[in-house]
């Protein structure tokens, strides 16, 4: 098998760049080899099927195969043929003969994913635009499939219900649902937050998360396009499809800060946002820029800042301040204590992405699934809730977010070519209506 390199672990779409070769390795790579209860399992193959082709679900079926040696790509799908073939063909490159994905599993249109799960897969990658994540997660559940989740996990309030129930029924079944929250992998990350939770800050203050970049990628419309493929082409644009860039990229960063305070939610939220710069059609209707404080029972204030906008400077960090000390992330570079019980992190590094890998298959080895459904819902919940606080421009706490019965988009259902779906003009604060 071809040795595997990802030139950039924290841009998760450099993964596809050129003629379909994903390089996607692992910085630990299993090198004194695959050891039990790694194969405690008495079947020694797992089905592996990817709904969703672009550049993150090749790269999560690349990690799939070199996780485990005994994984077997057996099925795709996805609604656009040329992103399938894409990805078949980059596997094939990756995994040799362990992808044995026939014609007939090649499966493509919008009710593909149910024809992927009933193909007889073991486990189902979900790496599609956000949108359809609670209805593609229900059906892999409900068919007893084990799950890796790409984040985000829905777009709006009623997506979430679905998938906290999805995650339940999870549990009950005994199954693995491991999220896309790629930064939970993180060992230096994870050294982090475990003495931030340890109490090495002491008793936090606030936390203050920034994910300030530069735009995104955009395909021109073509003249044999329906208007549902152009959209769906520039998927991202559309608050429907995505849940706007807070949701469908900046989510990363509530999710640390969701993690630095142990889980806990915020009790009301506030904040602003808008687009400034990115006002042309091929934009759709999301904004550029987004700041919102999040307020907890404690007292805590949380502090969410980010922005997508082109010649502008970029950070991605997390601050957390406590009664005794700080602790400083920015993130790929500075993991760092200050104050009573000072610490710099300087311990090995990993490829997080693999390392989600490695440990979901691991788990359904040994029979100790991993579940981090209510885990992955909540921190999409606040990335929901920032963008409905921001368009509104109004203060709203947990239990009204809760009651939200605003859909974005349309049916699963309901989709085909010819479908007109049109966006929900660009937000005014102070007159958009949310809930």
């Amino acid at each position: 098998m071809t040795k595997i390199t990802i030139p950039n672990l924290t841009d998760r779409r450099s993964f596809l760049k050129k003629s379909g070769l994903v390089l996607v390795g692992s910085a630990l790579a299993y090198q004194s080899g695959f050891a039990s209860p790694l194969f405690s399992s008495a079947k020694s193959k797992l089905k592996v099927g990817l709904i969703g082709c672009g550049g993150r679900g090749t790269g999560a079926a690349a990690q799939a195969l070199q996780a485990d040696p005994d994984v077997i790509i057996t099925a795709l799908a996805d609604v656009f043929e040329d992103r399938l073939e894409g990805a078949y063909a980059a596997l094939v490159e990756i995994g040799g003969d362990r992808v044995k994905v026939n014609k007939k599993n090649k499966f493509i249109g919008f009710d593909a994913y149910q024809k992927l799960i009933d193909s007889g897969v073991d486990v189902v990658l979900l790496t599609t635009p956000p949108a359809f994540r609670p209805d593609h997660l229900t059906a892999a559940i409900n068919a007893d499939k084990h799950v890796f989740c790409e984040k985000p996990v829905a777009v709006d309030v009623p997506g979430i219900r679905k998938v906290l129930d999805a995650a339940k029924k999870a549990r009950e079944k005994n199954l693995s649902l491991v999220s896309g929250f790629c930064f939970r992998y993180d060992l230096p990350s994870r050294a982090t937050f475990g003495r931030i939770l340890n109490g090495d800050v002491g008793d936090i203050r606030t936390v203050s998360t920034f994910r300030n970049g530069a735009g995104n990628w955009s395909n021109p419309r073509q003249p044999d396009w329906t208007d549902l493929t152009y959209k769906m082409r520039n998927w991202h644009y559309h608050s429907w499809l995505s849940g706007d860039f807070i949701t469908e990229q900046a989510v990363h960063s509530l999710d640390l800060m969701s993690w630095a305070m142990g889980g806990k939610m915020p009790v009301s939220a506030t904040g602003t946002g808008g687009r400034q710069v990115r006002v042309d059609e091929i934009f759709g209707n999301i904004y550029d820029h987004f700041a919102i404080e999040y307020e907890y029972a404690s007292g805590v204030k949380g502090y969410h800042f980010c922005r997508q906008q082109e010649g502008t400077s970029h950070r991605n960090s997390v601050d957390v301040l406590g009664s005794d000390g700080n602790a400083v992330i920015n993130v790929g570079s500075k993991y760092e204590i200050t104050g009573k019980n000072k610490w710099i992190y300087n311990g090995e590094k990993n490829n997080m992405y693999q390392t989600q890998h490695n440990e979901l298959f691991a788990g359904i080895r040994s029979g100790n699934p991993i579940n981090q459904g209510e885990e992955m819902a909540n921190s999409t919940l606040l990335a929901i809730w920032g963008r409905m606080v921001a368009y509104s421009g109004q203060t709203l706490t947990l239990e009204q977010v809760m009651k939200s019965t605003e859909t974005l988009g349309p049916k699963i259902e309901d989709y085909h070519w010819d479908l007109k779906w049109e966006d929900h003009p660009v937000a005014l604060p102070g007159i958009t209506k949310v809930i």
